[in-house]
């Protein structure tokens, strides 16, 4: 089976953004997407830039072909913007955090569509536990031949991306003890969690016919990898991050991803051999990164050495410094330290409950305030 890889000339960035609709009074999710879709289609510059999701209660903000961290969080603003008012109309509030602390995921409304409905058929219980909400960045490769060895590398940088956007520490009204709850609910999808790592195109070219053949998806993206290609994008999808709640997390994140694909991206054009770790490596930094967030002592490389995912981050900064200027990110880049100091969202949100005695209604609030002093 062919796939063709739609080349990108440019590092170019896309942005997907995914928020919750949560009650102005209840705090507890809204199944009101289709309501606000029809209010806000009309009075938007670009509806076109704002989709449905798998459930009711979702919306996701995408951006056009960006070529900067900048650019592409600027048009993220424009968008939330224009959705806003129309929210605030139907008495709704966005929320951008990686789970909801309290809803029950048997209240919530599945979208239609055959193909969400088809989704829920099949995975059935875990289907319907899917409350969770992400960022995704895409960054264009130019090369087909470098899109493996670039996403192996990136899974190196796995935890690092984890931890600074874990903002899912409650479930059901409990806290859990992790800091991304969501990282291992999304993983018990058939064809979610880590990708396998494949050397060459034509290796992904031959799961994706078998995939096919044997009816585990109908679509390649139906392949809901934690980092995957997009071949009709030409794009390298990080898929990692919680949903954060701060144009400043945003900023972070999405400047940190576009200099790590482009730096491998060079090094591998360049004929360095990008170093890799073992799968079983890599499965365990993902489960301590969503376990112990910006505390996770994670392992760095193949031979098993290990480090405070913080201080590897602060090198890390510093290493990727010459491509964040290439890119017109510096700034951006930059922030990734002040992330760590003022603490991921995971961290905010339990600061709040502990606070208010675990009042979970207060720790929604929270969030909500923190998307909106963004405007």
């Amino acid at each position: 089976m062919r796939i063709d890889f739609r080349s990108s000339p440019e590092p170019t960035l896309g942005v997907e953004w995914e928020l919750a609709l949560v009650d102005r009074t209840t705090r507890d999710l809204r199944n009101d997407a289709t309501d606000l879709f029809a209010a806000a289609g009309p009075v938007m510059a670009q509806p076109e830039k704002l989709h449905s999701e798998l459930l009711r209660n979702t919306v996701e903000m995408v951006t056009g072909i960006c070529r900067t961290t900048g650019e592409a969080v600027e048009d993220l603003r424009r968008t939330l913007s224009d959705v806003v008012p129309t929210a605030d109309a139907l008495g709704i509030d966005l929320y951008g955090g990686g789970t909801h602390p309290f809803a029950s995921w048997s209240a919530q409304q599945l979208t239609e569509g055959h193909r969400y409905a088809e989704l829920i058929n099949r995975t059935q219980w875990w289907g319907r536990q899917m409350l969770i909400w992400g960022l995704h960045v895409h960054v264009g490769l130019p090369e087909v031949s470098r899109v493996m060895p670039v996403l192996n590398g990136l899974l190196t940088y796995f935890p690092h991306l984890q931890a600074l956007s874990a903002s899912s520490p409650t479930w059901a009204g409990t806290d859990t003890g992790y800091a991304s709850n969501r990282a291992l609910l999304f993983q018990q999808l058939p064809t979610a969690g880590l990708p396998f790592q494949f050397e060459r195109w034509e290796e992904f070219e031959s799961f994706a016919q078998d995939q096919l053949t044997t009816g585990v998806v109908d679509h390649l993206n139906e392949i809901r990898w934690d980092v995957r290609p997009a071949p009709h994008l030409g794009t390298l999808e990080n898929r990692i991050c919680d949903g954060v709640s701060t144009f400043a997390d945003l900023s972070a994140l999405v400047a940190l991803t576009h200099c790590l694909v482009v730096d491998l991206d060079q090094r591998v054009a360049a004929g360095e051999q990008v170093a890799t770790m073992p799968p079983w490596h890599v499965q365990e930094n993902k489960w301590r990164a969503a376990r112990y967030g910006l505390d996770a002592i994670v392992i760095l490389d193949a031979d098993s050495n290990e480090r405070l995912v913080t201080d590897d981050l602060a090198d890390l900064v510093v290493r990727l410094e010459p491509v964040a200027e290439r890119l017109g990110c510096s700034a951006e880049l930059a922030s990734v330290n002040d992330l760590v100091e003022r603490g991921a969202s995971y961290q905010r949100q339990r600061r709040v409950a502990e606070a208010t005695g675990g009042d979970l209604v207060a720790v929604v609030d929270s969030v909500v305030r923190e998307l909106r002093a963004g405007l």
